[in-house]
């Protein structure tokens, strides 16, 4: 997959491309890297392909909508997903357990500082569904993670336009 390619599903899908690729991400899925894509929407807000605001509320409710889902994984069947999940990746049990054990004492503090740690921010969506955290907070304190990282990542391709896409490609 290249930046050609990439830019050519945008012209060809628009913003639908931008939310179903940082959905994906979000809901810890294979895809497209939301890491390239955001920075490349960015690129394209700058050209006036589309604006800078609309590409961060797609991506911010595109993450959101990702957390979501699975943050109602982990609360209505979160034990047998991680039995599953831990068979499939038995490497991420520790950390898993690990950020559980955080979401217990830190709460959406936990939650807001997970969603700007590569890896762990779409991970942590399970276990804060299993440890049945406040859906409100949880949403408040994702929203906000999700926001920052995104405005990072989407800010850099608008800021450093062409330059972003040399590293990139």
């Amino acid at each position: 997959m290249n930046i050609q390619m990439l830019t050519q599903y945008f012209l060809q899908y628009g913003a639908f491309f931008i939310f179903l690729i940082v959905l994906l991400e979000y809901m810890n899925l294979p895809g497209f890297p939301a890491g390239v894509i955001m920075p490349l929407a960015g690129i394209w807000a700058a050209k006036g392909e589309i604006s800078f605001p609309m590409v961060m509320l797609l991506s911010v409710a595109a993450g959101l909508t990702g957390s979501w889902l699975l943050y109602f994984l982990g609360r209505l069947g979160g034990q047998k997903v991680m039995e599953w999940y831990f068979k499939k990746f038995p490497k991420h049990k520790d950390v898993i357990e690990e950020k559980m054990a955080m979401l217990r004492e830190k709460g959406c503090i936990g939650v807001f500082i997970s969603k700007l740690l590569p890896m762990v921010r779409t991970i942590i969506s399970i276990p804060a569904g299993m440890v049945k955290m406040d859906f409100m907070k949880y949403t408040v304190s994702s929203a906000l993670g999700i926001f920052i990282w995104n405005l990072v990542f989407v800010g850099a391709g608008y800021f450093f336009g062409e330059a972003a896409i040399k590293v990139l490609a």
